[in-house]
């Protein structure tokens, strides 16, 4: 049995960034990454974005070069599942069979996307956007396709519709809910890029519930939503969300339901394990104290930063105040805190304008924004954020005074 000092489990953001950190604070043991899929880590939101526009090959979405890999002794273990952990004698087991020891763990292993259930879910034609192979598949295809069908409203579904789009395919967009982006954003923004979506060519509705994909061949033929309405599709794309890949550490013995528990150090309630990006489950300072997983770079890599500082002795709780990024068309949404639990909007700005801001407010305190083509609203909130502070609303509203400049309430 082969055994390394940390093994990290989880070739994505959240691993790369944990080894990189190790190396970085001076660690000397042995590290390996273990991933599933065969390539070097790299960053995942340029797949429905850069990548599968053809605007950036693979190799400059690399996290990291192969050399530098090896010039810091981190082994890769690609192409590998972990199928169980056995705490007890510090190892895991592997879907092939094979057994691989640790000194502690990070298991940083993401998500799955979540699959459709319905008849024809699984034919071919249907794919995700979650990995590389995903997108290459779907741009192999791509050249005898006319008409494709996003399941999903949030920002993979549309960040994908954008792309096909420019890529000259018809696009009907479906989302279940009744309006894009309802579990992350205010009706202001989501309604601005339906608009936006719409006056681009997408056939995009909403309250739309799939029940089937007629299939023909065994391949995806048409998209069959409840009310039987037939929307012809040759190629469906799902963006649903994802599952937690957490089952091997909940059958260890782990807590968790969504996701696994960790505590402000990243520590699962398992001895030596942290777990860390879409799969933690921790609570939240900027989520008014809720325990809630966050799908992001951002809360990747810096969990991955407060795992390893608790590994090196220097403990610091995680903190780090939340953000995001979609990019559509010619629209950049930058967001920084986290909108849950909002009792108030201010629009900063003419949306017509195609450069505005959505404020969110709780109790008078700015907690969130969305910048759409507003960058200094993006980079000028966070300090109002963490001051907690309560702000003149009419100032706030004013899209000629910097945000940095307003005064208390």
């Amino acid at each position: 049995m082969t055994a390394w000092d940390i093994l990290i489990i989880g070739a994505g953001h959240g691993g790369a960034q944990a080894a990189v950190a190790l190396r970085q604070m001076g660690f000397e043991g042995s590290i390996a990454m273990l991933g599933d899929e065969k390539q070097l880590p790299y960053e995942r939101p340029p797949l429905s974005k850069e990548y599968m526009a053809g605007d950036k090959e693979f190799e400059r979405i690399l996290i990291r070069p192969a050399k530098f890999w090896e010039d810091r002794n981190i082994d890769m273990l690609l192409g590998k599942r972990v199928r169980s952990v056995d705490p007890a004698a510090k190892t895991v087991r592997t879907t092939t069979d094979e057994e691989i020891g640790y000194g502690k763990l990070i298991w940083a292993a993401g998500g799955s996307p979540r699959p459709l259930t319905c008849p024809g879910g699984d034919a071919k034609g249907v794919y995700s956007v979650r990995k590389k192979d995903d997108i290459d598949s779907i741009l192999a295809q791509l050249t005898a396709v006319d008409h494709v069908a996003v399941i999903g409203g949030g920002y993979i579904g549309l960040e994908a519709a954008a792309v096909l789009t420019k890529l000259g395919k018809k696009v009907t967009l479906l989302e279940a809910l009744d309006r894009v982006l309802a579990r992350v954003a205010g009706e202001e923004l989501s309604r601005f890029y339906e608009a936006e979506h719409r006056a681009h060519g997408v056939d995009l509705r909403t309250g739309a519930m799939v029940e089937s994909i007629e299939t023909e061949n065994g391949a995806a033929k048409a998209v069959i939503l409840t009310d039987q309405t037939r929307i012809a599709a040759e190629m469906v794309i799902v963006g649903i969300g994802i599952i937690p890949e957490t089952a091997p550490l909940i059958a260890a013995g782990a807590s968790g339901t969504n996701g696994v528990d960790v505590d402000e150090y990243c520590r699962t309630s398992l001895d030596d394990i942290y777990a860390i990006g879409d799969c933690a489950a921790h609570t939240n300072v900027h989520a008014r104290g809720d325990t809630i997983r966050l799908e992001s770079v951002q809360n990747a890599n810096d969990q991955a930063k407060t795992a390893v500082q608790h590994i090196m002795g220097e403990a610091k709780p995680y903190d780090a105040l939340p953000w995001f990024w979609s990019n559509q068309y010619d629209l950049k949404l930058q967001t920084v805190g986290l909108s849950t639990g909002h009792d108030q909007t201010i629009v900063r700005g003419d949306p017509a304008s195609r450069s505005f801001s959505v404020l969110y407010l709780l109790d008078g305190k700015l907690i969130a924004v969305d910048a759409v083509n507003a960058v200094k609203d993006y980079v000028q909130a966070k300090n109002h954020i963490l001051s907690g502070a309560k702000l003149d609303q009419a100032q706030l509203a004013d899209a000629d005074k910097p945000l940095k400049e307003v005064e208390l309430a």
